[in-house]
C-alpha cells in the first residue's frame, strides 16, 4: 500500500475509536432521557452490561472471522452491524427493543475496536511506527471521550436522546467507504474448517460467566457462583475441545507462552484498576464535594490529555528502553494516583482530583500501548489476530468483573454506615447524594455523615484498586530480578 492509502485508511479505523470513546461516555448523558422515556430504570444495570457481553463474546470470533474471509470484509461487516445497532436504538419505542438493539450494537463494536489494531500489525511492519498509529488511535478514543458527554447534553437539549445514536450512522458510514475503496493488501485467507463446537462454548461460557458477575450485589451468592461455575465448566469444556481442532477459535499454545500469559495479566491488573477511577471518581465529585454532574464528569478530562501524551510518548522512548522498563513508568504513574486517592481525606480538593487524573491518564496511555505492542510481538504472525483480539476480552472481562467488585464494596459500605445511623439515614437517602439536583432536599444535620459514609466506600474502592497496582509492581520486580539474573549468568559464561 502507498503512504496516501495507508493515512486514509488509518484516519478511517481512527474513526472507529472515535465512536467507541463517543459511545462510551455520550451515552451516560442521554441515560437519565432514555430511561424516563422508555420507563426502563429497572433495566439500567443491563444498558451497560448487555453491550459489554456483546464486545466479550464476539471479540474472539471477529478476529477468526477476520482470519477467514480477510480482514477488511470483517472490518466492514462489523461495522455495519454497529450501524444496525444505533439506528434500532434510535428507533427503539420500548427499553426491550431498546437492549435488544444494544446488545448488536455491542457485538459490531466486539469487532470495530480489535480489527483495526490487526490491520495496523499487517500495513505497519515497522514496530515504532505501529506503535505511533495505536498512540492515535488510543488518542482518538480519549479525545471523543473528553468532548462525549458535551455533545451528548447539547443533542439530548437540542434534539433528543435518539440523535445520540443516530450521529454514528454518518461516521461508520465513511469509515466503511474509505475501508472499501482503499484498502488494498492481499491477505491470506485461512482455509481451515470452521470450529462451531468451540465457538458455541465459548460464546455460552463467556455468557454464564459474565451474567455471574453482573449479578454480584444484586443476587444470593448461590446464583452467582452457579452462573459463574458452569462459565468456568463450559470454557473448560471449550478447552479440551480446542485441542482436537484443525483450526481453534483460541488456540491452547497462547497458553504456554509466558510472554503472552505475563502481558495478559499484567493488562488485567491494570485495567481491573483503571475502571475504578473512570466510575468512582466522578461519583467522589458529586457525592462528597456537592458539585454537578457535569463538574464531575470533567474530572475524567485532564486524564485523558495525559493519556494522549502518554499514547505519543511511548513510541518515542520505545528503543531506548525494554518493555517492562517503560510498563514500570506508567505502572509508577498508576501507583502514584490510586495511593493519592487512597491516602486522601474527605476535604481533599477537586484540584487534587484533577492532578491524581493526570498521573492514571499517563499511565493508562504508557502502559496500553506497550502492552498492546506487547501482545503481537510475543507470538508467531499467525496468532496476532488472535493474541491482539483476546487481549481486548481479557481487558472487557477484568474491567466488568472488577466494576461489579467495586460495587459490592460500596454497598458494602453503605449499608454499614446506614445500619449505624440508628435510623436516621436511609438507602434512599444515600442514593439522592451523588445526584446534585436533589441532594438539596437532604436533611442538612444528616448530610456530614451521610457524605462520611459514601468517603469510606470510595476509600475502599481505591485500596483495592491500589492493591492490584501493588500485584503489578510484584510481578514486574520479579522480571527484572529475573532478567538481572539471566545477564549475570551470561557475562559469567
Amino acid at each position: 500500500m502507498s503512504r496516501n492509502r495507508k493515512i486514509l485508511v488509518t484516519f478511517a479505523l481512527v474513526l472507529s475509536n472515535m465512536m467507541a470513546g463517543l459511545d462510551a461516555t455520550i451515552i451516560n448523558t442521554a441515560l437519565p432521557a432514555i430511561i424516563s422515556d422508555l420507563h426502563g430504570i429497572q433495566y439500567m444495570g443491563w444498558i451497560v452490561a448487555i453491550f459489554l457481553l456483546g464486545m466479550a463474546v464476539s471479540t474472539p470470533l471477529w478476529s477468526k472471522f477476520g482470519e477467514k474471509k480477510g480482514n477488511k470484509v470483517a472490518y466492514i461487516t462489523a461495522t455495519i452491524v454497529f450501524m444496525i445497532g444505533a439506528l434500532f436504538q434510535g428507533l427503539a419505542p420500548n427499553i426491550i427493543w431498546f437492549i435488544t438493539a444494544r446488545s448488536v450494537m455491542g457485538i459490531g463494536a466486539g469487532g470495530m475496536n480489535t480489527i483495526p489494531f490487526i490491520i495496523y500489525s499487517q500495513i505497519f511492519k515497522n514496530i515504532k511506527r505501529r506503535s505511533q498509529v495505536i498512540g492515535i488511535a488510543s488518542a482518538g478514543f480519549s479525545g471523543t471521550s473528553i468532548v462525549g458527554p458535551l455533545i451528548g447534553g447539547w443533542i439530548v437539549d437540542t434534539f433528543s436522546w435518539h440523535w445520540v445514536f443516530y450521529i454514528n450512522l454518518p461516521l461508520a458510514l465513511l469509515s466503511i467507504t474509505i475501508v472499501a475503496i482503499f484498502f488494498k493488501i492481499k491477505e491470506q485467507l485461512n482455509q481451515a474448517k470452521v470450529d462451531y463446537h468451540g465457538a458455541i462454548l465459548m460464546v455460552l461460557g463467556l455468557t454464564s460467566f459474565l451474567i455471574g458477575i453482573q449479578l454480584l450485589g444484586v443476587s444470593s451468592i448461590y446464583t452467582v457462583l452457579a452462573f459463574i461455575v458452569i462459565g468456568a465448566l463450559l470454557i473448560f469444556w471449550m478447552s479440551r475441545v480446542e485441542n482436537k481442532v484443525e483450526d481453534p477459535i483460541v488456540p491452547n499454545r497462547l497458553f504456554k507462552n509466558e510472554k503472552l500469559v505475563i502481558d495478559l495479566i499484567l493488562f488485567a491488573l491494570l485495567w481491573g484498576s483503571f475502571v475504578a477511577f473512570n466510575i468512582y471518581i466522578p461519583m467522589w465529585a458529586q457525592g462528597i464535594m456537592g458539585l454537578s454532574a457535569l463538574i464531575g464528569g470533567m474530572t475524567q478530562i485532564p486524564g485523558a490529555i495525559a493519556n494522549f501524551i502518554g499514547s505519543e510518548l511511548e513510541p518515542l522512548i520505545q528503543r531506548k528502553m525494554s518493555r517492562y522498563a517503560i510498563i514500570a513508568i506508567g505502572t509508577a504513574s498508576f501507583f502514584i494516583s490510586f495511593a493519592g486517592l487512597y491516602w486522601a481525606s474527605q476535604t481533599a480538593s477537586y484540584t487534587f482530583l484533577l492532578i491524581m487524573g493526570v498521573f492514571e491518564g499517563f499511565g493508562v496511555g504508557i502502559c496500553f500501548n506497550a502492552l498492546l505492542i506487547a501482545v503481537q510481538f510475543d507470538v508467531e504472525s499467525r496468532d496476532v489476530p488472535i493474541s491482539t483480539s483476546f487481549a481486548y476480552l481479557v481487558r472487557i472481562l477484568s474491567q466488568t468483573f472488577m466494576s461489579s467488585i467495586y460495587g459490592v464494596i460500596l454497598n458494602l459500605a453503605l449499608i454499614k454506615g446506614v445500619r449505624e445511623s440508628n435510623g436516621h439515614i436511609t438507602m434512599a437517602m444515600m442514593n439522592k447524594l451523588s445526584n446534585a439536583a436533589v441532594a438539596k432536599e437532604l436533611p442538612k444535620a444528616y448530610v456530614p455523615e451521610m457524605k462520611n459514609i459514601f468517603f469510606h466506600g470510595i476509600h475502599n474502592i481505591m485500596l483495592t484498586a491500589l492493591i492490584l497496582i501493588i500485584l503489578v509492581i510484584i510481578i514486574l520486580g520479579y522480571l527484572f530480578r529475573r532478567e538481572a539474573v539471566r545477564k549475570s549468568q551470561i557475562k559469567v559464561n
